[in-house]
């Protein structure tokens, strides 16, 4: 083989190495503004995603919110926990101009997974975590000084651990 040639098979092979490992995981996104990473549940419908919540090594990490946006339109959003990047247990809601509703319960490898044994502590686990995770996300908002946001996540909140009383 020429050398010329062999140079060449060896540069493609190094660029298509170093692609590889650049490339993400199937079914994983990174929040537009902070570049953190997560597994959005695949029942949230796809597109712009943000996470208010921690961040640890990279990947968005316990209570918070993936929330969706459509330019300056929010749309669905997750309440929950998230364990290095993928979704544990919460709520998704999916209300919009009063049509929708909320997928819940326990999440695994970003699909939902239900307990058909005990149906109602599921219902009830995510609906509190849900909770927990919007007012985690007001307390974000509330430390960057920015009070509609952080009102608006409280007023979630209490309409997601009303949930629990129905």
């Amino acid at each position: 083989m020429k050398p010329a040639l062999l140079s060449a098979l060896f540069a493609l092979a190094f660029a298509s190495s170093v692609a590889s490992q650049e490339m993400p995981d199937a079914g994983w996104a990174k929040d537009p503004a902070s570049g953190c990473s997560f597994k959005a549940p695949r029942s949230l419908p796809s597109g712009p995603t943000y996470w208010i919540g921690d961040c640890t090594g990279g990947k968005a990490t316990g209570l918070g919110v993936l929330r969706r946006r459509d330019g300056t339109v929010a749309g669905e959003a997750f309440y929950g926990e998230l364990k290095n990047g993928v979704p544990v247990i919460g709520v998704i809601d999916t209300r919009r101009d009063d049509q929708g509703g909320f997928v819940l319960g326990r999440w695994k490898d970003g699909d939902l997974v239900s307990n058909d044994d005990n149906p109602w502590q599921d219902r009830a686990d995510a609906f509190t975590t849900a909770a927990s995770a919007a007012r985690a996300a007001s307390a974000v908002f509330r430390a960057q000084k920015n009070e509609v946001s952080a009102r608006f996540y409280a007023q979630q909140a209490e309409m997601l651990a009303e949930q629990l009383d129905g």
